[in-house]
C-alpha cells in the first residue's frame, strides 16, 4: 500500500474524532517563509521527502505561483501528527501574503480555528501581519505565532545572544500589541496573546528546516547558545535532525490550538445569527455528525476533470455522497457528487466528511465563496466581510467574437471563485471591467483566463476605480416625478467614520433583527430617534425614513429604493459610487392612483432629488490611497523617498532597521501603476517594498475639475457639469 494512501486512510480514521482535530490556517506578510514552512509540515507528515522540502514548494500548486515565487490561491492540505501519545488530524490551509489576495485569507479564516502567524526576524511585524491578525481575530480564530528567518539573525547580521533576545523579544511584543488591541473590545476571548513561556511562540528558520520553542528546548535539552554555534559552523543538517521544525510547529498547534469541540461553542454565535435555542444551533455547538449537514463555503476552485470542486468548513452533520443540500440564496436542491479531503493540489475522495473537519465537495452548481450549504432550510452564515474593496479596473475583450461566449461563462467562473473580484459590463462600449485588488490580482487573473482556458483577451490599461462624497449637510431639496404628480423632500449629511466602518464591516445590516441592528448604530455613534428610522442600507450609505403616515408610501418604498441605489451607483460628478452618505427623507407627496406612480415616475424623481441634495452637499471626488513601504540601502533613501513625494505622495516617516532605511509613506493608486519598475531602476533594484490600501481620500482641488472631466469623457458622458456644481 502506497505512503499517501495511508495517510489518507488514518485522516479518514481521525475525522470521527473532533477533540484530535485541529483546523488551521498559515498567514504572513509577503515573503515572509509562509509556503516553506507549510513544505517542512509535509516533510514531517511523510507527505513530501524531506531533502526537497523547502524548495518544492508543494502549496504553490499553480504554474503560475511557482513562476512568481509568490503564494496566490490558499491551497488545503490534510495531515496527520502525533503528540502526547495521541494522533491528530490537522487540516492546514496555507493563505497567500501579497496584499492583493487579501481576500483568500479572510475565506480561509472562516474554516479554520487557530492561525499559525509566521513573521521574519528580521523584517519584524509588517503591514500585512497586522491585516493577517485583524483577520483572523475579527473571526474567533486563536493566534501562535511562528518567528522565522533566525538563521539571519545568526549568519547574516552576526547579532550576539543578548542583541538576538531583545530582537525577538520585540517582535512578540509588537505582535501582542496589536493582538490586545485587536480583542480588548471581544467579551468571548480571553487574553489571546502569545508568550515564550506557553509555548505558543516559535523560533526557527524553515528554509533549513530547524525550529525551537520553549517546550521543545525543554525536552531536547537545547539552548540559543548551541544553536548559534550549530548554525555558525554550518551544521544546520545535524540542527535539523536534532530539533526539527515541523515536530516544534505541529505539537505547539496539537497543545495550544483549540478543537472544534472547543472553538464551535464560540465561533457560532460569531458567525451566525440564527435561532439560539434551535436544534439546529446546538447540534453546531456540539459538532453532531448526526445532525443536519451545515457546510460553509470558503473557496471554489475549478478542477478540468471533476469540474467545480467547493470546499469549506462541515459545522454539523456528516456530508456524504448522493446528498441532496440547499444552498441559500438559490432554490431547489444540489446533490453531492463526491466528497474528499484535500492533499496539497489532489483531492482524495472519501466516503464521508463529518463534522469538524475542512471537505471539499463536488455537485454544488450553485455554491459560490461564501455560500451555506445545508440539509435542511437555514438562516445563512453572516456574509463574509472582505477588508478592502476594488481600487482598479481593466477592461478584457476577446480577441475573436467566435470565444465571447466562453469568456462571459468564464468571467462568471472567476467572480464565483473569488468574490472579491467584481465583473461589471460597460453597457455602452460591451466591454467587459474586471474590478481588483490591485495590478498584480488582475494580471494574474487575465492569465489565468488566457492560459487555463486558451482564451486569447486583449485588456485595456488599468482604470482607477474613485468614490463621490459630501463635505458637509445640505439643505431639504425637492425631487419631483416627470408627470410632477409625486414630489420627494430629502437632505443629506455626512456619515462619521465609526458608523461607516460599522456599516462596512458588516455589524450593522439590515439582515439582522432590528433590535440589534439600532444597538450596533448606536454604538458607533448615531442617534437613537434615527436609529429606529432605519430603511435601507446600501454601501455604506443608510436611508432614514423620517416621514409620518403617507398614504401608499408602503407600496412605493421599494420603488423609492431601487432610484436611490441608482443614483448613488452612479454619483452625479462621474458616475461612481457614492459613500459615507446619511440621506433623510422628510416628506412626500403621492398621487392616489397607482398608474400614476409607478416605476418610471418614482424612480427618475428620487434619482433626481439624491442628485440635488448630494450637489447641495457639495459632493467631491475621492482617490484610492496606498500606504508605501520601502525598504532601502542608506545611498538609495533619496531615490526612494522622491518615488514617493513624485506621484503626488507624502513620506510620513524614516527610520534606521538593520542596515537598512525604511521609507514610509502614502500616495494615490493612480500615481502608483508602474511603480513597482520605477522604483526597481531608481535604487538600482535594491529596494524591496510593499503596498496596502488605505481607504479614500478627498482629492485636491485643483485636480478635480481634470479628473471628473477624465472620467466623464471614458464613459461617454456629457462634458459639462450641471451648472449647480460651481464649486469645482
Amino acid at each position: 500500500m502506497g505512503r499517501r494512501k495511508k495517510i489518507v486512510q488514518e485522516c479518514e480514521r481521525l475525522m470521527d474524532e473532533p477533540e484530535n482535530i485541529r483546523n488551521i490556517a498559515i498567514a504572513a506578510h509577503v515573503d515572509h517563509g509562509k509556503t516553506t514552512l507549510s513544505d517542512n509540515l509535509l516533510a514531517g507528515a511523510g507527505m513530501i521527502s524531506d531533502e526537497t522540502a523547502g524548495e518544492q514548494l508543494a502549496m504553490d500548486t499553480e504554474e503560475d505561483e511557482q513562476e512568481r515565487g509568490i503564494t496566490i490561491d490558499a491551497a488545503n492540505v490534510s495531515m496527520t501528527h502525533e503528540y502526547d501519545g495521541t494522533n491528530h488530524l490537522i487540516n492546514l490551509i496555507d493563505t497567500p501574503g501579497h496584499v492583493d489576495f487579501g481576500g483568500d485569507v479572510t475565506r480561509a479564516m472562516r474554516a479554520v480555528d487557530g492561525a499559525l502567524v509566521v513573521v521574519d526576524a528580521v523584517e519584524g511585524a509588517m503591514p500585512q501581519t497586522e491585516t493577517v491578525l485583524r483577520q483572523a481575530l475579527r473571526e474567533g480564530v486563536k493566534p501562535t505565532l511562528f518567528i522565522n528567518k533566525v538563521d539571519r539573525l545568526i549568519s547574516e547580521l552576526q547579532e550576539g545572544p543578548e542583541e538576538m533576545q531583545n530582537r525577538l523579544l520585540s517582535v512578540i511584543h509588537d505582535v501582542n500589541e496589536l493582538i490586545r488591541g485587536m480583542t480588548e473590545e471581544m467579551d468571548d476571548i480571553d487574553d489571546w496573546t502569545v508568550s515564550v513561556e506557553e509555548g505558543t511562540v516559535g523560533f526557527g528558520s524553515a528554509l533549513y528546516k530547524w525550529g525551537v520553542s520553549m517546550p521543545s528546548m525543554q525536552r531536547t535539552g537545547m539552548d540559543f547558545g548551541e544553536i548559534m554555534d550549530l548554525e555558525r559552523n554550518d551544521q544546520r543538517q545535524e540542527l535539523h535532525e536534532r530539533t526539527p521544525l515541523s515536530d516544534v510547529v505541529l505539537d505547539m498547534v496539537c497543545e495550544h490550538f483549540p478543537n472544534p469541540v472547543n472553538a464551535q461553542p464560540r465561533r457560532i454565535p460569531r458567525i451566525w445569527r440564527g435561532d439560539a435555542d434551535s436544534e439546529l444551533a446546538d447540534s453546531m455547538r456540539l459538532v453532531d455528525e448526526d445532525g443536519e449537514v451545515v457546510l460553509m463555503v470558503t473557496d471554489i476552485a475549478m478542477d478540468p476533470h471533476a469540474g467545480e470542486v467547493a470546499s469549506g468548513r462541515v459545522f454539523s452533520g456528516t456530508l456524504e455522497k448522493g446528498q441532496d443540500l440547499y444552498v441559500s440564496g438559490t432554490a431547489g436542491t444540489n446533490r453531492v457528487q463526491s466528497v474528499g479531503v484535500y492533499m496539497g493540489g489532489e483531492r482524495e475522495e472519501v466516503d464521508q466528511v463529518p463534522a469538524g473537519n475542512i471537505a471539499a465537495v463536488t455537485g454544488l452548481k450553485d455554491a459560490i465563496a461564501g455560500s451555506t450549504v445545508s440539509s435542511t432550510e437555514m438562516t445563512p452564515f453572516e456574509t463574509i466581510e472582505h477588508i478592502s474593496e476594488p481600487v482598479i479596473t481593466k477592461s478584457v475583450e476577446a480577441q475573436t467574437m467566435d470565444d465571447l461566449p466562453k469568456l462571459i461563462e468564464t468571467l462568471r467562473q472567476v467572480s464565483k471563485e473569488d468574490p472579491t473580484i467584481q465583473i461589471t459590463i460597460n453597457e455602452d462600449t460591451g466591454e467587459h471591467l474586471i474590478s481588483g485588488q490591485g495590478e498584480l490580482h488582475l494580471e494574474v487573473i487575465t492569465q489565468r483566463i488566457e492560459k487555463n482556458q486558451g482564451i486569447p483577451v486583449n485588456t485595456g490599461e488599468p482604470i482607477v476605480v474613485y468614490r463621490e462624497a459630501i463635505q458637509r449637510e445640505s439643505d431639504q431639496v425637492e425631487g419631483i416625478s416627470p408627470n410632477r404628480h409625486n414630489r420627494f423632500y430629502i437632505s443629506v449629511e455626512p456619515l462619521s467614520d465609526d458608523l461607516v466602518e460599522t456599516v462596512k464591516k458588516g455589524e450593522a445590516t439590515m439582515d439582522m433583527p432590528e433590535q440589534e441592528r439600532r444597538e450596533a448604530l448606536q454604538e458607533a455613534g448615531m442617534d437613537k430617534d434615527d436609529s429606529q428610522d432605519v430603511e435601507h442600507i446600501h454601501g455604506s450609505n443608510i436611508l432614514l425614513d423620517q416621514t409620518k403616515g403617507i398614504q401608499h408610501l408602503n407600496e412605493t418604498m421599494e420603488l423609492f429604493i431601487e432610484g436611490l441605489e441608482d443614483a448613488l451607483d452612479n454619483g452625479p460628478l462621474a458616475n461612481e459610487p457614492v459613500q459615507g452618505t446619511l440621506i433623510r427623507l422628510h416628506d412626500a407627496r403621492l398621487h392616489e392612483d397607482t398608474i400614476h406612480r409607478g416605476p418610471a415616475q418614482v424612480i427618475p424623481a428620487t434619482r433626481n432629488a439624491v442628485h440635488k441634495a448630494l450637489i447641495d452637499g457639495r459632493i467631491k471626488m475621492l482617490e484610492p490611497m496606498q500606504d508605501a513601504r520601502i525598504d532601502v540601502p542608506n545611498d538609495h533613501m533619496g531615490a526612494a523617498s522622491g518615488e514617493i513625494q513624485g506621484r503626488r505622495g507624502r513620506v510620513d516617516d524614516m527610520y534606521q532597521e538593520g542596515d537598512l532605511m525604511v521609507v514610509e509613506g502614502i500616495a494615490p493608486v493612480g500615481e502608483m501603476i508602474g511603480f513597482a519598475s520605477d522604483i526597481r531602476s531608481a535604487t538600482e533594484g535594491r529596494a524591496s517594498w510593499n503596498t496596502e490600501n488605505a481607504g479614500f481620500e478627498v482629492m485636491a482641488d485643483s485636480l478635480q475639475r481634470e479628473k471628473i472631466m477624465e472620467i466623464r469623457e471614458r464613459k461617454g458622458m456629457k462634458l459639462e457639469l450641471p451648472p449647480a456644481i460651481d464649486y469645482i
